[in-house]
This record gives C-alpha cells, structure tokens and sequence, in this order.
C-alpha cells in the first residue's frame, strides 16, 4: 500500500515505519514457535503495547494513538504480515475497546479505555453464542434486572482473549419481546463471581490468539450497563463495522507477505535451468494474485476514509471484509502452490499463512452475511 503510506502525515508515517520495524524484530521471528507451541500472545503484546498499538484504534483523549483510519488500516496490515496470533488477539482488544468509546459514557471510557490504551488491561467483545451466531438477535444469554442492578446468566462462545481478558463487553437479551432493540451491553471484570471461562478452543489456524466459551451466572451493579439499556445491538453492529475493516486489514498483510515470499522463491528457485519466474504460467499466476491483492487494498482504502470522515459506512466495511478474506485464501493458496511440496511444508511459513486466513470468511460475519449486507444495502 505504497500510496496509502504517502496519503499520511509525517507522524503517522513515523508510527507506521517504527511499527515495520518491531514487526521484523520482535514478532515475526517468533510466529512459528507461537504457532507450533499454542502458547497465549501474552509476551507479544506486552511488547507491542511499548508502541502504541495497543490504543491505536482510540482518540488521544482517552490514551490513544489517535491516528487517522487510514493509518489504523495500514498498521494492522503490518502486525498481521508478521504474526496472525498477535493481530487477532490484538484486533479483539479493539472490539471491546471500541464498544466503550462508541457505546459508552465519559465514566466508562475514564474506567477502561486508558489503561486499555496502554495495555495495562485486555479487553474482549462477548457477543457470539451456541445459538446465536450469524443472527445476534437470537441471543439467549439475559440480563435480569434486580433490586441493585442485573443477573447476568448464559453462554458465549469463540470470544477471543475471553479467558485472559482483564474485562469483557457482554451483550446480552434485557427485553424478549423486543427483539434486537431489547438486546443491552455490560462491561464485566474478570474477577466477577459467577463468571467461568471454559478451555480455550484448538483451532486450524491463530493458534497463539486464543477463543474461549464462557459460562455467566454473575450479580452484576448497574453501574456496569454500557449505554442504555436496549443500546446493546446498535453499538454492536457499530463495533462490528470497525472490526471488519481491521478483519480486512489483517487479511491484506498476511496475503501481502504471501505473495512476497511467493515473488522472491520465483525468482530464486531453479527447474530446468532457469528460474520459477522465467515460466509464464508463473508470471500470470503472479500478477493475479497481485491485482486480487491491489482491489482488496483499494476497497478497504475506501471504507477506512467513510470511517474517518465519520460518514456511515456498513456496505463498504462489509464489501472490504468480504473481498479481502475471500482474496486472502486465493492469494495464500497460490503461494503454497507455486513453492510445490516446499509449501506444504512447516519449513515455510505458507501453511501458517493459509492457516490463519481462514477463519477471516467466518468470523466477525461471514461471507454469506456480508453478501447479505452489500444486498440489503442495494435493495434499500
């Protein structure tokens, strides 16, 4: 994204250069062992939070890294090529983050969002269910409420951070007859009674960002509603605007790392006496992957400025998620194939790459749902 990085301002582009260089310092270094050992991102971001990433989707008022949403787009970009584990776990930080600053009040957001910024607290954004997935609005966790505030009881499911989260945004049913508009958001430390989390899940891929179920049957004070009550749905599908076009992000640099490590092994690797990159068949297939990879680029592009110019944005968002995690498959497909048996390999990091894009079509909405957005925003 050569242009995006002269479309900032001198401070962001210095953000981003110091970020280029953690990133081949400090994360990438340690991907595969993150991958291979399971281990929880813990060290990682630690490191990171040393950056400034950790606050930067915030505004500085609140302890953030107050960068434009283009700037935002780019460094999650560089922190995904390096390391998926740290993104994810890095981007569901922003969730629950976001959910504060966009749902909450100055008592919340002074509450949570500065030490947040600084990584002194990991967020998590509780919202998926056994039951309740593509559809929130199905949701059967609820919120009861009491003589001195709510009971919160039911089941989350696939939350990342969930079970290392300092605090968690918990949506869940306040009103059953009113369907999304009697859906409410609670912000519940981890120390809080009642709250359980189950074993973190084995997954296919971001092996170091961990996703958990949770169990709730918690007291919780009034104090801890974000928002009003019934605000719940609405504030989510905001968040989930912002988080699919990090969802984007993170897909554009893991293919942007595919695809360079695909350029360089074709220009070094030999058959028949001369390199991979002298065969047509692998010029086209390059350059290919290189204009799946330029419109993803270009979309996102589009919906990070919406969302910087504070315009609403939905369609894009949805239409930069979708694009970038069905292009990232194509293009970490193609990689793999053009290093042959070599990709196949945990000698490389092209099946980690593969690996890791493909809960991207799932989570945060998966593909079917974005088409289902892009079209209801057509037909509107």
């Amino acid at each position: 994204m050569t242009d995006l990085y002269h479309m900032l301002d001198e401070a962001e582009r210095a953000f981003i250069t110091q970020l280029e260089r953690f990133a081949a310092e400090e994360l990438s270094p340690h991907a595969h062992a993150t991958d291979e050992s399971g281990e929880f991102v813990h060290a990682q971001l630690r490191a990171l939070a040393q950056t400034g990433m950790m606050g930067a989707n915030l505004p500085e008022a609140w302890g953030g890294a107050d960068i434009s949403a283009q700037a935002l787009l780019r460094a999650v970009g560089v922190i995904a090529g390096a390391c998926g584990s740290t993104v994810s776990a890095l981007t569901a930080h922003y969730l629950a983050t976001d959910s504060i600053l966009l749902g909450g009040d100055d008592v919340a957001r002074a509450r949570y969002l500065p030490d947040a910024a600084t990584g002194d607290r990991l967020g998590a954004f509780a919202l998926t269910e056994p039951f309740a997935g593509s559809d929130p609005a199905d949701m059967r966790t609820k919120a009861t409420k009491t003589a001195d505030g709510w009971h919160l009881k039911g089941r989350k499911c696939f939350i990342s951070n969930g079970g290392v989260a300092d605090f968690l945004v918990v949506f869940a049913v306040t009103d059953p007859a009113a369907a999304h508009r009697g859906i409410s958001a609670f912000v519940v430390d981890k120390d809080t009674p009642g709250l359980q989390p189950g074993r973190a899940e084995k997954t296919m891929g971001l092996r170091g960002g961990h996703v958990w179920e949770l169990d709730f049957d918690c007291q919780l004070p009034e104090s801890v509603l974000l928002g009003a009550e019934g605000s719940g749905f609405k504030t989510a599908m905001k968040v989930l605007d912002n988080g699919r076009l990090e969802v984007a992000a993170m897909c554009i640099g893991i293919a942007s790392a595919a695809l360079t490590a695909a350029t360089e092994w074709s220009k070094t690797r030999i058959i028949g006496g001369e390199p991979l990159a002298a065969k047509q068949g692998i010029r086209w297939q390059l350059a290919d992957m290189a204009l799946d990879l330029r419109a993803a680029e270009l979309i996102a592009l589009e919906a990070a400025r919406l969302r910087q110019d504070g315009t609403r944005f939905s369609m894009q968002s949805s239409m930069a998620k979708l694009h970038a995690s069905e292009m990232a498959g194509r293009v970490t497909d193609g990689a793999i194939q053009i290093h042959g048996g070599y990709g196949f390999t945990r000698d490389f990091p092209l099946e980690r790459y593969a690996r890791d894009v493909r809960i991207m079509r799932i989570y945060e909405g998966s593909s079917e749902i974005q088409r289902n957005i892009i079209a209801a925003h057509l037909l509107a």
